[in-house]
């Protein structure tokens, strides 16, 4: 139960950092470089949908935190696992290094800390 909290509590702070840091390093200049107003739009669109994608994975691993849950451990590690292999991807053919986005990192670590603390929790 302590690794799983901890799992969702450190994605609490990854909505954190993404809204308040990522919003003025990333969303707003954006925004600003978007000369077309649709295409403004759907960016704006797609940022806040990844917001909310990350408070439905913090809440889930909460969630996740009270009981066991395979299929719902699966769930979330997977979207987290295909974000990490999306910066990772996009990291290396876009930029050459996958260290210039290293939010790939926090996405394979969370899956791994949650399954640590699953399978404690079962072993309990």
């Amino acid at each position: 139960m302590l690794w799983t909290r901890l799992a969702a509590a450190l994605m609490g702070a990854t909505v954190l950092i993404h809204v308040f840091a990522g919003g003025p390093e990333v969303h707003a200049p954006l925004q600003a470089a978007l000369p077309d107003p649709g295409l403004a739009a759907f960016a704006a669109l797609l940022w806040h949908a990844v917001t909310v994608v990350l408070i439905v994975l913090a809440y889930g691993l909460w969630v996740l935190a009270g009981r066991r849950d395979p299929a719902l451990e699966i769930t979330l590690s997977g979207v987290q696992i295909g974000f990490a292999g999306l910066f990772l991807f996009y990291g290396l053919t876009r930029l050459g290094t996958v260290w210039d986005m290293p939010q790939w990192v926090i996405f394979l670590a969370l899956p791994a800390l949650t399954r640590f603390g699953q399978s404690r929790e079962r072993a309990n």
